[in-house]
């Protein structure tokens, strides 16, 4: 589908004020309205829609370095929720008018119907590689029909509370158990801490059922459901607030074969007795190099994370550590030396691709019983 009356580029003012004091003005859309958030970017060239509904940055701004944004619109069948899951969004360029014969809105009228503010025209280059040199750090973002005093953006920016303080799990997960009947032999439980869609679709295609569970799900509860395995999703925030999905994991690790995919990488790490650590700026792409140690082999992997597993922290724990990352050397998966538990920070699913490792599901299926 074709905006064939695009509109003007937006008149809204719009400011994003950096905790360390720095501030960026620049043009709004999307909604009218305050916010605030960690501040974090994302390398990938495309998938803007794919991360807006990524429910891994509840509580984050994010910035996209890919200059231009919004030119093939938004289309329903991308998302990876039901909603946009950003705090903020930050572009150098969005472009109203759009072209794609899926495409049913613009970027802005996106954002504005969940209620979300977004910034253009700014050096977001600039801002990259502040977080590059710095570290995320929190920001506020204020869009306005009229100017905006950037000092008191500066302010509310100073007073923000730290990212890996706040619970954002109850924020992005489902309330209440929902079955996915593929009409297979083999069920999985899947506790919900921010599952993206392309996660159960990938189970779906291969004939599994999926009870989606809520992130405080008891260990007894998954028992009672006779499920044939445990599978740990991806989500937001400090893994250490994860606590119910670390106790699960601890309690049935024994029980039946469990996989887990970026938190859910974390959450099995802490589970069986290791620990984790917060990156300085994450992995936020879909070009992440990531070498699997018992293949020899490098992967190409998209990725949506701000912590990672201590590899020095496993000895003790039965797992050992399968995947690197090549550019920081960090932990992208482990796997147990005698229990069918396996892990992988990236993610399989990947959409936007590329999808080299989407066989981590076909071992988990293989898996079992």
């Amino acid at each position: 589908m074709s905006n064939n009356n695009p509109l003007k580029n937006s008149s809204m003012h719009a400011v994003l004020a950096l905790k360390d004091g720095t501030i960026f003005e620049g043009k709004g859309f999307g909604a009218l309205k305050e916010t605030a958030g960690e501040v974090v970017f994302n390398t990938s060239l495309v998938g803007y829609e794919e991360s807006l509904t990524d429910p891994s940055y509840k509580g984050q701004i994010l910035t996209l370095t890919y200059p231009l944004i919004g030119n093939y619109g938004v289309r329903k069948d991308s998302f990876e929720s039901e909603k946009v899951q950003v705090e903020g969004f930050v572009v150098r360029e969005f472009q109203e008018f759009y072209s794609h014969r899926k495409a049913v809105k613009s970027i802005s009228q996106f954002l504005k119907e969940f209620d979300i503010p977004g910034i253009s025209g700014i050096d977001t280059r600039m801002l990259t590689k502040k977080i590059r040199e710095h570290g995320v750090i929190n920001g506020a973002l204020v869009t306005s029909e009229e100017k905006i005093d950037a000092q008191e953006v500066l302010e509310k920016a100073k007073k923000l509370t730290d990212y890996s303080s706040i619970d954002l799990l109850p924020k992005v997960s489902v309330k209440k158990p929902e079955f996915i009947d593929a009409k297979g032999e083999k069920t999985i439980a899947l506790i919900d801490t921010g599952v993206k869609l392309s996660i159960i679709r990938n189970f779906v295609k291969r004939g599994v059922n999926v009870y989606r569970l809520p992130y405080n799900t008891k260990p007894q509860e998954v028992k009672d459901l006779k499920v044939n395995g445990l599978f740990l999703a991806n989500g937001p925030g400090d893994p250490e607030m994860a606590v119910d999905a670390i106790k699960l994991v601890k309690e049935l690790q024994s029980e039946m074969p469990i996989t887990g995919i970026c938190l859910g990488n974390q959450i099995v790490g802490l589970a069986l007795g290791g620990k984790t650590y917060k990156l300085k700026f994450g992995h936020r792409g879909t070009n992440q190099p990531v070498k699997n140690l018992r293949e020899n082999k490098v992967y190409i992997t998209s990725q949506n994370h701000g912590f990672a597993v201590d590899a020095n922290s496993l000895d003790g724990t039965g797992l050992s550590v399968s995947h690197v990352n090549l550019n920081d050397g960090s932990v992208e998966g482990m796997k147990h030396k005698t229990l069918p538990i396996q892990t992988v920070q990236m993610h399989p699913e990947a959409n936007p691709g590329p999808w080299d490792i989407e066989n981590i599901f076909d071992k988990f299926v293989k898996d079992l019983k």
